[in-house]
């Protein structure tokens, strides 16, 4: 007899639910060795109920009335993201983006290591950046089998955005974070995710407007009742 999967367990994660398993596993941190719905959904804004759906797809964790283990939902969670092994990278265009996100230790943490620095700029070439020398764009794909890496970062300006993505797919790499503000085109095989944080900046003004009107202060009246104030 087949045995029976666990109800949830084949599910296909969203884009959004993948994002809340990152902010679940941030939330999973800071808290004690059980974890309940109720904690990950006010950690996260999100109800009980889609903190239960999400998890619910990774298969049968929690157990009522106890929560979920902390440790052992952790690796659930690193293991549906893909971050249960480290990834190598590169990174392509070494100005002060590619020189901030090199000092940010958070990468290596999670597991994710830059391992090349490449850049088209004759005065960077053969310059050392935490550690790395920079090489020339022409040489990566011939570095990239030495250097075993996957994932590539680009933080060229938008107009050689497009042709540093097609010498990353060219060069086997199968995984690109861009931050320049465009759009790429990728070959099948190849995903891309794009940080332009202009478009956070929109997004946060959207928010903004959109907001719920600030809540009213109660303050003592002169007729001895209560009266609302809008706060300033």
């Amino acid at each position: 007899m087949r045995k029976k999967k666990p109800a949830g367990a084949d599910a296909k994660l969203s884009r959004a639910a993948a994002q809340r398993l990152s902010q679940y596993l941030r939330c999973l941190a800071v808290v004690g060795p059980t974890a309940s719905s109720a904690d990950l959904a006010r950690s996260v804004g999100v109800s009980d109920a889609q903190v239960r759906r999400d998890l619910g797809a990774l298969g049968h964790l929690g157990q009522r009335g106890v929560g979920y283990d902390v440790t052992a939902l952790a690796a659930a969670l690193r293991k549906t993201l893909g971050i249960d092994r480290p990834w190598r990278a590169v990174l392509a265009g070494v100005g002060n983006l590619a020189r901030a996100l090199l000092r940010y230790r958070g990468f290596r943490q999670h597991g994710f290591e830059i391992v090349g620095l490449f850049d088209a700029d004759p005065a960077k070439i053969g310059t050392t950046v935490d550690g790395l020398t920079v090489e020339p764009i022409g040489r990566l794909a011939a570095r990239a089998t030495d250097l075993r890496v996957e994932l590539g970062v680009i933080t060229v300006p938008a107009d050689a955005a497009q042709e540093v993505a097609d010498q990353f797919s060219a060069a086997g790499i199968v995984g690109i974070l861009n931050f320049a503000p465009v759009l790429l085109r990728t070959p099948a095989g190849v995903v891309a995710v794009t940080v332009d944080l202009t478009v956070q900046f929109e997004q946060l003004a959207f928010l903004v407007t959109r907001r719920e009107p600030t809540a009213p202060e109660l303050r003592p009246s002169a007729r001895g009742g209560l009266e609302g104030r809008r706060s300033r």
